[in-house]
């Protein structure tokens, strides 16, 4: 029998039909989620016990349930980067490789925070509404060059935002657990602890992966360190901010505005919605299609890897595993 592999991640081969077609070429049996959104865990358990080699996933759980419910599953890959859905030691002890695609999205999410970025400072939302009101509102904002831009996070999204940001002469502070020394270098990043960035930056962008650590990272405590005035943009989760308190946040004036692509739970109906000077947008980051295709393009093509017993190009490295038991072993201590 051919090797089956089940497609969970939605939309798949509608940008561009080639993922499939590499499927159909290498002869395997695929079946493609038809419910036309990502499951949510009781579905993505009906589908996956159907007896799988493979699964080309996006952020679809993989736990010890959904792992002991796939009899048979012998590698998870991911077409996305984010790993926080896969505990990815569980996967490791039941003898499951994992891959993602990492970078794949990464200019996609970068555009949308520096077009989140730029409406903010321009007051573009201002002008939107008031003009949907029936007034003209002459917005006075700020260039890029005003300003000086927090970066919390500089993997591979952070670093692409800093690329940008720095051409237009903005002044960059940024914090990540393992600094860059030479990247810093050549775009004039000043490394920083996250409390002095909250305290000092006329904008605050996050790009961290949601981990036990970093969830609600931006709470009550930390919101109130920031400038009055401040903007906050998230890109990267929606659980590594506490809507409720950044809604407060932009209600009382404290911060002039926020610019929000990720929430807790998506579709999200949360405290965020009709807040003032919030720009939302439902998780678009990865959404463009030259992102979206070639992240279904490495997806299969490190499952047909897999299948060959050819190196794959996305698996994940064993630093990633590691990294994962540190940070789950400290948020149970």
């Amino acid at each position: 029998m051919p090797p089956r592999i089940l497609v969970s991640t939605t939309p798949f081969g509608e940008i561009d039909p080639k993922p499939i077609e590499m499927l159909e070429s290498a002869g395997v049996e695929y079946v493609r989620n038809t419910l036309g959104k990502r499951p949510n865990e009781d579905e993505f358990a009906e589908m996956i016990r159907d007896g799988f080699d493979a699964v080309i996933a996006g952020l679809e759980p993989f736990n010890p349930r959904i792992l002991d419910l796939a009899k048979g599953l012998q590698f998870i890959s991911r077409a996305t980067v984010g790993l926080e859905t896969v505990d990815l030691n569980a996967a490791r002890e039941r003898n499951i490789l994992v891959a993602n695609t990492p970078g794949a999205n990464s200019e996609a999410v970068a555009e949308l925070t520096l077009s989140h970025l730029l409406s903010l400072l321009r007051g573009v939302h201002h002008s939107h509404n008031a003009l949907l009101r029936g007034e003209w509102l002459q917005y006075m904002g700020r260039t890029l060059d005003e300003i000086t831009l927090g970066v919390i996070g500089v993997g591979r999204i952070g670093k692409q935002v800093i690329r940008h940001v720095s051409s237009f002469g903005a002044k960059i502070i940024a914090n990540d657990i393992l600094p860059d020394a030479e990247f810093g270098e050549r775009y004039g990043v000043e490394w920083a602890e996250k409390e002095d960035i909250y305290r000092r930056a006329d904008a605050v962008s996050l790009h961290v992966p949601a981990t036990p650590k970093t969830i609600h990272m931006m709470g009550e405590d930390e919101i109130a360190m920031m400038k009055k005035g401040a903007f906050l943009i998230n890109t990267a989760r929606g659980v590594i901010v506490d809507d409720e308190a950044l809604a407060r946040a932009l209600r009382s004036g404290h911060l002039g505005g926020a610019g929000i692509d990720v929430f807790p739970e998506e579709p999200y109906r949360g405290a965020l919605v009709g807040a003032p000077n919030c720009i939302l947008t439902a998780h678009l980051g990865a959404r463009a299609r030259s992102s979206r295709l070639q992240m279904e393009l490495d997806a299969t093509e490190n499952v047909l890897c897999f299948l060959a017993g050819e190196p794959i190009p996305g698996l994940v490295p064993d630093e990633e595993y590691e990294m994962q038991r540190i940070i789950t072993a400290d948020a149970n201590a």
